[in-house]
């Protein structure tokens, strides 16, 4: 007699519902061993930048200012009307070397010119298809 062995807990129900303590983990332990020297430690810490430190100072300011981040403007950029691709690229790389248009925005725009491309080509490859499945299927019931 085969029979499958009882399991105590159902499918998708936790053998540990409460889970670990926190605290009781390595890092738990060391953070409460450190916590009561936290505030001497920054005072000391401002000191030291205040006195010339830039490690102590870098430390302190990575911890409580976020890290400032470039902004780029929005820029309005005329693409030619209808012209294609290759001409709308050249149009992104003149703004981007006449200093209209940032280099990252010239790589964005780019790249989206590439991923259209890609669009148009698979259109294309697709109506093209059809065209020809259409002309078999004529050819055969013309036999």
């Amino acid at each position: 007699m085969d029979k499958k062995p009882h399991n105590r807990f159902m499918p998708g129900q936790s053998g540990n519902p409460k889970g670990r303590m926190p605290g009781v983990g390595k890092v738990g332990k060391l953070r409460a061993a450190i916590e009561k020297h936290v505030p001497s430690i920054i005072e000391t810490l401002v000191v030291m930048a205040k006195n010339g430190d830039s490690q102590a100072a870098r430390l302190l300011l990575e911890r409580v200012l976020p890290p400032v981040r470039a902004i780029e403007q929005a820029v309005a950029l005329q693409l030619p009307e209808g012209g294609t691709l290759t001409a709308k690229a050249d149009a992104v790389l003149s703004a981007a070397s006449n200093g209209t248009l940032a280099p990252s925005q010239a790589a964005q725009l780019l790249a989206a010119l590439g991923t259209l491309s890609k669009i148009v080509e698979v259109d294309s490859l697709a109506d093209r298809i059809a065209v020809l499945e259409l002309l078999t299927v004529e050819g055969k019931n013309n036999e």
